[in-house]
Order: structure tokens, then C-alpha cells, then sequence
């Protein structure tokens, strides 16, 4: 076989890996918007301008591609926290960063959220059928113990945490304003999306994380430095 014969492969290669892309790109819309029951895979289909059969290729099924938008999903959240480089910061500073950083995203990603309860709502049926997932995850936890250890370490953080608690305290925090929104808004009438109200709201989650995780020293420490009110 000559070189030129030899070729194509590695760019037919290229030409699949963007064609998976791009069903998962649309197809993450489609579950977000419809659900699992809902999303309709000719729709993925004539959106990407492929076929069942080509989806069905790549992914086995509608549920193997369900899984595989979920692990694309939970994938990308956490490749772009592993890009923080909060080792570099102080713990305090580092964790105040994640926070608002956890805030943005999901701010920004509100199709992950949808995904996450919709999946909260098949009880992680299929989660759990992906080890990936679970060793995705897991470096969520390894960053936040990092920071918490060197918190403690600082003495700025209590020493009655584990990552885990802090995870969901944050994710508790980040995820209710998005997938609340609309009902919020719509009982309290307020416009959840308005620049002024985001803004106050990143500082206040970002100010109780950090005042929750306090450790007394820390707590005591600005107290102290609040200056009195001469009167």
C-alpha cells in the first residue's frame, strides 16, 4: 500500500470523533429540554444530519447515549476545575475561587443542572451503571480535601469537615438558584438573570461557604478586626 493509500484512516478517525461530538453536543440539548422519555433521537438525528442507525452505531442506544451526555456533562464541569489551579492560592482564598467558579458554570450551563435533575429523578439509575462517572467525580473531592487541609493546616478552617460536606454545601447552594429560577422568579417576582441580583448573590454564597467552613480562630480573628462605631 502506498502512502498516500495509507492516509485516510487517521483522517476518517477525525471525521467520526467530530461526528460523536456533535451528536453528543445536541443531543445534551435535547435531553436537557425533554427528559430521558422525551428526547426524541430522530430529532438528534436530523439536527447532527446523520442517521438513527449512525447514532445507534456510536452509542448502542438512546440509553447508551443518555449516558454518555451524562458523562460528557459531569466530564467537562470537572476538566474545567482541574484548570483552576487553586494549589497555587491561599486555602481561603483558593476555596472563595471554587465557589464562585462552581457559581459561574452552572450560571452558565443551566442544561447541566436540567441533567442533573433529571437524572435525580430516574434515582441515578444510570449513573450507576458508569464507573467513569465515579472516578470523574471523585477529583472533585480531591481538590476540595486539598484546600480543606490546607485550611486546617492555616487554621483558618474547622477540622470537622470532610470534602464531601463542603461539596454539597456548595453544589446545595450553586445548583437551587438555577434550577429554581423560574418558579423564584415567578413567586417573588424578581429576574433571577438580571446582572445586579447574579452579582450579590455569587458574593453572598461565596461569603456563607467560606463564613460556614470558618474555624472559630478564624471567626474570632474578624471579629475583632471590625472596627467600632464611634458613638
Amino acid at each position: 500500500m502506498s502512502e498516500a493509500e495509507a492516509r485516510p484512516a487517521p483522517r476518517r478517525a477525525r471525521d467520526a470523533e467530530r461526528t460523536r461530538a456533535d451528536i453528543l453536543a445536541v443531543a445534551q440539548a435535547e435531553f436537557a429540554e425533554h427528559g430521558l422519555s422525551g428526547a426524541r433521537v430522530d430529532a438528534i438525528a436530523a439536527r447532527t444530519h446523520t442517521t438513527k442507525r449512525m447514532i445507534y452505531y456510536y452509542f448502542g442506544s438512546k440509553e447508551g447515549l443518555y449516558l454518555a451526555v451524562l458523562e460528557r456533562a459531569y466530564g467537562a464541569i470537572r476538566h474545567a476545575e482541574q484548570a483552576l489551579d487553586l494549589a497555587a492560592l491561599p486555602a481561603e482564598t483558593a476555596m472563595r475561587r471554587l465557589v464562585e467558579f462552581t457559581f459561574d458554570y452552572d450560571e452558565a450551563n443551566p442544561d447541566f443542572v436540567r441533567l442533573v435533575s433529571i437524572e435525580n429523578i430516574h434515582r441515578a439509575r444510570f449513573i450507576g451503571q458508569s464507573p467513569d462517572l465515579r472516578a470523574v467525580n471523585a477529583t472533585a473531592l480531591d481538590t476540595l480535601g486539598a484546600i480543606l487541609a490546607r485550611g486546617q493546616a492555616e487554621g483558618v478552617f474547622r477540622t470537622d469537615l470532610e470534602p464531601l460536606d463542603v461539596h454539597m454545601l456548595i453544589s446545595a447552594f450553586c445548583i437551587f438558584r438555577v434550577a429554581n429560577r423560574h418558579t423564584f422568579g415567578r413567586l417573588f417576582e424578581m429576574d433571577l438573570s438580571a446582572a445586579p441580583l447574579r452579582s450579590r448573590h455569587r458574593r453572598v454564597i461565596a461569603d456563607a461557604v467560606v463564613a460556614l467552613i470558618a474555624s472559630s480562630a478564624r471567626r474570632c480573628a474578624d471579629q475583632n478586626s471590625v472596627t467600632p462605631q464611634a458613638g
